[in-house]
């Protein structure tokens, strides 16, 4: 299903299985802007996975001129304040070619109308300290930096090693 948008020929639909390898594209694509393509681990047996049978998380594809040039993929999180589920948005990602039309507003204003439908409590993400250009997108939307959270992290060994203690 096509999702129209306020931009002549720029739609957003949900991804299918048959937009795996898009998907992984735009990963790491987005991962080679961040200056961490090193660290993707996921492929597309992963991706197919988590995304279609597990369903942990959903992605909306942006296509313009039924060429895809963006997407975000996010999933539901829960505030225990506010007693709802949230929508987090891990990656949103505008093949550079493409930014500055709008399709990045456009998606976060989509995402904000799904968490509204969803019922949905907030809408909330991370970006990097060094993206000033997105931090100041972000900003212009309306978004509120969080700076007195930080956020910690265990992977790997370090993750292992705390569960192995229970």
């Amino acid at each position: 299903m096509l999702i129209k948008t306020k931009i002549p020929d720029f739609t957003l639909r949900f991804a299918t299985e048959m937009d795996v390898p898009l998907i992984l594209q735009f990963i790491k694509e987005l991962a080679d802007y961040e200056k961490l393509l090193h660290e993707v681990k996921a492929d597309e047996s992963i991706l197919l996975d988590s995304l279609f049978r597990r369903k942990s998380a959903e992605v909306i594809i942006g296509e313009f001129n039924d060429q895809p040039v963006a997407f975000a993929l996010f999933f539901n999180n829960f505030s225990t304040f506010l007693g709802k589920p949230g929508i987090y948005l891990e990656d949103l990602y505008v093949n550079p070619d493409y930014r500055g039309y709008g399709f990045g507003k456009t998606m976060l204003s989509y995402l904000s109308k799904l968490t509204i439908e969803r019922n949905c409590g907030r809408f909330e993400w991370w970006c990097l300290d060094w993206n000033v250009k997105s931090i100041d997108f972000y900003k212009s939307c309306g978004a509120e930096a969080m700076d007195e959270y930080t956020v910690y992290r265990l992977t790997g060994e370090k993750l292992k090693m705390l569960a192995q203690e229970f």
